[in-house]
Formats: C-alpha cells, sequence, structure tokens
C-alpha cells in the first residue's frame, strides 16, 4: 500500500468511483473489502491512522457475545458465531481459538451456564470451536491457579477466538487494495456534494498531510464513522438528529504472572451488570472492560479514574495475586458507536450491539452500531443495500472464503513476527541490510526491519502509526513504546525523507499522546 500512488489516483479527478466509504475503522474497512472483492471501484478515506479511535481498542475477542445470549438476543450471537468461524479460516496467522473458564459460585451457576454455553456452542453449528463442559472444582484451580479457591464452586470451560484489530484492518485492507480498492490515511472528508436534485453524488476531501484539497465523485457515498457518524449526517442535513450514543470501554494490560497458563477467565457478573475478561494476549494479559456513557466523542478518549480502580478492584476479587495500579503496564480506551435509544434511560448494555444502516433522502448510506466479529457481514448487508437502492445487478457475498492478505495456516506463536503471516519472509529478508536486524527493545524483541515494512507497505506516516497500531506496544508496554520512540523516529524520518525538527516534533507528539496510556 503506497500512499503516494493512492492520493495520486484518487486526486486525478478522472474517475467516479461506485462507493466513496469515508472512515477506515472496521466497518469502513469490512465495507472496502467486501465491495472491491465484487467488483465494484471503492475509494476510502480515513482523516487519521486506519483504527486510530475505536476498532485499535477492542477486547481482542472474536465472539457471539455471552451477554447477548443472556439478554435474548439469539440473532445476534447466531450471526457472530458464523462470522467468528469464518474469520478464523479466513486469517489463522492474526487469529486463534481461545479457552474460557468461568468460575462458579454453587450449583444453580453451573448448571445455568453448562446449559448457557452448549446451546452458544449449538449455534455456530459446522463453525462450533468445540463443546463446553463443566470441570471440578480442582481442575479449574489447575488450570487458572491464580484463582481465588473461595470464590469458586467449579468452571465451565468453553471456546471463542481472539484476534488482532489493528493488524487485521491493516491485512483487510491490503486485501481490499489488492483488488482495485483506494484507501488513504490521513484524508478527511470536509463536506459532500450533491447534484441539483440533492442527491450526494462526492465528497469534498483534504490530504491532511499536504493540506491540498480536492473533490471525489461516488455514485455511493458510505457514512461509516462509527462515534463520528453524527458528523457526516450533519454536513448532509445541518441539524439532524443525533444517533449515536457513545460508551466509553477500559482495558488493562498486565504481565503474563497474572494469568499463567493459556486460558482465559470471564467474570459474568460484575457490579456494573457486565462481563469481564481476563486474556491473555501477545504474551500479556487484557483485563477488561467497563461501560460509562459519554456525552462528547473523541479521537483519544482517556480512561477515568473510576474505571480503573473498578477493574483492578474486580479484578482483585477473584485473583490471589491481586494487580495494583503500579503492574499496569498500559491503559486503553475506546469508544463504542452504539446507536442511540429512542427513549432516555436505556443503558448502554442494553442498547443492541446489532448494526444498523439507514438511507438519508440524499441517498447517503450511514452504517452504526455492530462489532468487529461481524465485520465482514457489515460490509456485505451495506452493499446489499446500495445494489438495491440503485437497482443495481445483485452480486453475491464473495467474502465468506476469501483469505485474508498474509494468510497463513500453521502459527508459531513463540515467533515475535508470527503476526505478519506470509509477509514475515520479505521482512527477515529486510532485516538482513543496514544491521535492521537488532532489536529496538529486549522485551518488545521489534527489530528496525518492521519500521522501514510499515512505511513502505503498510502506510505508517508517523511513529504513533507504528508504534500504537502496525506493532501493539503502545497497548502492550507503554512506558517501553516510549523508550523506543526515537529510535523508531529516527528509522523513519529516513524512509520519509524528514529532518532532525521532524523527529523531535514526533517524539513529543508521541510522548503526548502515550502519557494518557501510563497510570
Amino acid at each position: 500500500m503506497d500512499r503516494n500512488k493512492m492520493m495520486k489516483a484518487l486526486k486525478s479527478e478522472s474517475k467516479t468511483y461506485d462507493f466513496v466509504i469515508i472512515g477506515g475503522g472496521a466497518t469502513g474497512i469490512g465495507i472496502a473489502l467486501e465491495a472491491s472483492a465484487r467488483g465494484y471501484s471503492v475509494a476510502l478515506l480515513e482523516k487519521s491512522d486506519f483504527t486510530k479511535s475505536t476498532s485499535s481498542k477492542a477486547t481482542k475477542l472474536l465472539h457471539g457475545g455471552v451477554r447477548y445470549l443472556a439478554q435474548g438476543d439469539v440473532g445476534l450471537v447466531r450471526e457472530a458465531v458464523v462470522e467468528r468461524g469464518l474469520m478464523l479460516k479466513n486469517a489463522p496467522h492474526i487469529t486463534k481459538k481461545q479457552s474460557f473458564i468461568i468460575p462458579t459460585h454453587g450449583l444453580f451457576d453451573e448448571i445455568l451456564y453448562t446449559v448457557g454455553l452448549t446451546f452458544y456452542d449449538l449455534l455456530a453449528g459446522k463453525l462450533s470451536l468445540g463443546r463446553s463442559k463443566r470441570i471440578s472444582k480442582s481442575k479449574t484451580l489447575k488450570r487458572i491457579s491464580l484463582i481465588n479457591p473461595d470464590k469458586i464452586s467449579a468452571g465451565v470451560v468453553y471456546y471463542d477466538g481472539q484476534f488482532d484489530d489493528s493488524r487485521m484492518a491493516i491485512n483487510a485492507l491490503q486485501t481490499a487494495v489488492s483488488m482495485g480498492a483506494e484507501a488513504a490515511n490521513y484524508c478527511g472528508v470536509t463536506g459532500l456534494l450533491k447534484d441539483t436534485a440533492g442527491n450526494v453524488v462526492g465528497v469534498k476531501a483534504k490530504d491532511e498531510v499536504d493540506g491540498s484539497t480536492f473533490e471525489i465523485k461516488g455514485k455511493q457515498i458510505v457514512n461509516a464513522t462509527g462515534v463520528f457518524a453524527d458528523d457526516v449526517l450533519r454536513m448532509d442535513k445541518p441539524g439532524a438528529d443525533k444517533t449515536i450514543a457513545p460508551s466509553q470501554g477500559v482495558h488493562l494490560m498486565l504481565d503474563k504472572s497474572f494469568l499463567p497458563g493459556d486460558d482465559a477467565i470471564t467474570i459474568p457478573k460484575t457490579d456494573d451488570g457486565r462481563v469481564l475478561f481476563l486474556v491473555p494476549w501477545h504474551n500479556r494479559v487484557i483485563v477488561g472492560t467497563t461501560d460509562t456513557p459519554l456525552k462528547e466523542e473523541s479521537l483519544e478518549p482517556v480512561a477515568l479514574e473510576e474505571e480503573i480502580g473498578f477493574i483492578l478492584n474486580t479484578a482483585s476479587r477473584y485473583l490471589t495475586k491481586a494487580p495494583k495500579r503500579s503492574d499496569v503496564l498500559s491503559v486503553f480506551a475506546g469508544l463504542r458507536p452504539l446507536a442511540a435509544p429512542k427513549s432516555d434511560g436505556s443503558k448502554t448494555k442494553e442498547i443492541s450491539r446489532s448494526h444498523k444502516i439507514y438511507t438519508a433522502d440524499s441517498g447517503l448510506l450511514t452504517i452504526v452500531g455492530g462489532k468487529w466479529t461481524t465485520f465482514r457481514k457489515m460490509g456485505e448487508d451495506l452493499v446489499d443495500k446500495a445494489e438495491k437502492n440503485h437497482d443495481w445487478k445483485h452480486i453475491p457475498t464473495k467474502t465468506k472464503q476469501l483469505k485474508i492478505h498474509g494468510y497463513k495456516e500453521i502459527t508459531n506463536y513463540n515467533d515475535p513476527l508470527y503476526f505478519y503471516g506470509s509477509d514475515k519472509a520479505p521482512i527477515v529478508e529486510l532485516s538482513k541490510q543496514n544491521g535492521w536486524d537488532t532489536p529496538l527493545s529486549d522485551t518488545m524483541k521489534v527489530i528496525p526491519a518492521q519500521v522501514v515494512w510499515a512505511v513502505r507497505n503498510e502506510m505508517a506516516l508517523n511513529i504513533e502509526d507504528f508504534l500504537a497500531r502496525r506493532v501493539r506496544c503502545q497497548l502492550l508496554d507503554a512506558k517501553e513504546s516510549l523508550k523506543m520512540a526515537p529510535e523508531v523516529a529516527k528509522i523513519m524520518a529516513s524512509e520519509l525523507g524528514k529532518d532532525d525538527a521532524w523527529q523531535k516534533q514526533q517524539v513529543a507528539d508521541y510522548t503526548k499522546t502515550t502519557s494518557n496510556y501510563i497510570i
């Protein structure tokens, strides 16, 4: 993915695209993948970096949502467990099956969760990851050694999927680009173009790198901006009603010693009624999440003190090794783009996570809600809707069996480069040049060749793009990532033709942003 080539093509003005997609998170990328696989011409614009906002801050689970089953939303769970199975098949290098254990409290719990989770498995049909089963207290304590024995009577094992969200986004985008899509980060949409009848026929765009403005024509304009959807809706119709109710979810990153072994833990009932997960990820442990309704959307949401306290306290009640503030390697907050309820007083955990597609009078399509697990299906539904609205011939979906860029069946999780899949070989080749194989950090195992690769092939334009999203150092260990920043800036400056002043500014900007990830 070469941004200069993409921008040149997007600015040429000679072409009317079938789809112009605003937003480069999970939703927009899912639509770009689906539309380009069906043979449509696609332009995707993201005002910051791909997945900068919500889509890089997930719990890293591919799941049907045990909680939605409890709420009786069987349709949503069925759709998600099927999609989970497809993602595991189509991108085995960045997804994996993950075992979870629910600690139970007495016979009622044991029966409830065993029966409920057996139903959860059955919903996946042929794509089931394995049958749920009750295990004894002694087996539970053996598998999750740090669980508090006073808190449990037994355990129920079930299976879900796990993935790396930002890596999935980049690989899915690379797949779309290989099928002809054009995509650019740091390219914002400042307005919509309309014909005399008031139909949306294009967008006004701004290259955030050089400040130039241009227009892109499109038959179908799509608003896939997640928590920022209302901003685009108001470009179409000033004073439009609010459709988004943002809710903040916070996660803490801990050292692997807090969850030795391979199992994740699901605590199904917390004080705020949510599920708390402790999940092994990239040799660390993610603990989360919270559900805090917010009034304002922001690109860099900040974890609130009470959210941090809630996660630490809840985890401490269940673990014999209680995590303290000083144990937190990173704290990150993401906003869920939940569809706003029609009445006040709905709790955000009760607002459906199913996606909704709205057609405006102008023809603008807006998609809100949804989650990473169903990103492919969201793309399919939106392209189907566009075909229907335009009376285009229906082309069946081509993404159910579509292998994602980097596809590699056998994954060695002990290899620090495993998540590149089939791209690993060229990165290793690159690392043989210029001493690009010397680790930038002993604990993070990141090498300079990865920085060079990210600039040349993954559209990384600054050190945050690299440290936060192309590799996950900011989330895995925020302080360690700060130590790596000057060297990353130096390598990127050399690749991008930038000077010392740029490097200094980059390190300053990254330090400021990353301070929010450190307690």
